[in-house]
């Protein structure tokens, strides 16, 4: 070997340790796009909207927690978490939690149920006057609620409402509507479920009409009767919109004002306060004893117990889709 074929120590170069490793380029935000400023700007609306009425009512609620705050009697005096204090001790609240409970369960349940039956019957594709049928339903949800209290008041009379001649005629004795508590809450769902399953059971028709038609046919082929079909096709396919009105049904269960207000029950929830719910007892105390610190604890209280129950509801709805597909 030629000493010219062997490389000089000179031409030989190491990398040195300490030399900086190459990085990647870091890649540059693109500029945003013209359509892109457009969405934004159609989208912000809702999020104005949401930062006015939303957001900081929220928050201010949350402020006003902390003090005795009295609109027509001066400066506020913070006093910390007496309000929170008292809550927990006041049986009045208490009372109308059992209230709410109490009507929102008897509303609720039967409510979806009914809405879910009715929903199956209009999605036959062999029945006539759809439109008809559809129309109908949505005449309760359009009722004006003063108009549908008159009403469910003189069904629900004690001497001359059309349920107690019905039930006198059967045998029995004249049920007090008004002043029986459990009577007086099945009085007021009743008159929820008949204003608002017929909204109801058109939400669940509109998902099931999005319901492959292949699945039925398939299922039919294997044997599956039509109870088999409603528990192993049409459930487990309702799974999301069996969860959304599960939680809307909670959110406007345990919010219920008008009905109980109009019906009899007054400012104050009747003469027992049998009729009295959360809304009801933060109205009183917020607007008819200008408590507004007071009123603001029993909102968050409402905000915390709607929160809990949506999502244990979100957890049954999912666990009543699964075990459909099964």
């Amino acid at each position: 070997m030629s000493a010219q074929a062997v490389p000089s120590k000179s031409r030989i170069k190491f990398k040195s340790s300490n030399a900086p490793i190459d990085k990647k380029p870091r890649k540059k935000i693109a500029p945003m796009r013209r359509q892109d400023r457009w969405g934004m700007l159609f989208v912000s609306p809702f999020f104005i909207v949401f930062l006015a009425f939303g957001l900081i009512p929220i928050l201010f609620t949350t402020y006003v927690a902390f003090f005795n705050w009295d609109a027509l009697g001066g400066a506020p005096e913070y006093i910390g978490f007496a309000n929170f204090k008292e809550l927990w001790s006041d049986t009045y609240f208490w009372q109308a939690l059992r209230n709410t409970f109490s009507i929102w369960f008897i509303s609720t349940v039967p409510q979806m149920t009914l809405a879910l039956g009715i929903a199956t019957l209009l999605a036959n594709p062999n029945l006539r006057a759809k439109v008809f049928w559809r129309t109908v339903l949505l005449v309760p949800n359009i009722t004006s609620v003063l108009a549908v209290a008159i009403v469910f008041q003189q069904l629900f009379g004690y001497d001359f409402g059309m349920i107690n001649l019905a039930i006198t005629w059967l045998g029995y004795h004249h049920i007090d509507w008004v002043g029986n508590q459990l009577a007086s809450h099945i009085a007021i769902a009743t008159m929820i479920n008949w204003r608002w399953f017929g909204y109801n059971s058109l939400i669940f028709l509109a998902s099931m009409q999005a319901i492959p038609r292949e699945l039925y046919e398939s299922a039919s082929l294997d044997g599956a009767n039509r109870w088999q079909q409603f528990r192993y096709v049409t459930i487990p396919q309702l799974r999301n919109t069996i969860i959304f009105m599960m939680i809307m049904g909670t959110i406007g269960g345990l919010q219920v004002f008008a009905e109980p207000m109009l019906y009899g029950g007054g400012m104050t929830g009747g003469d027992s306060r049998q009729f009295s719910t959360l809304t009801l007892y933060l109205f009183e105390q917020a607007f008819f004893n200008q408590r507004y610190g007071y009123g603001a604890v029993i909102g968050i209280a409402m905000t915390v117990i709607i929160i809990a129950i949506s999502v244990l509801n979100y957890l049954i709805g999912r666990r009543i889709a699964t075990d459909g597909t099964k």
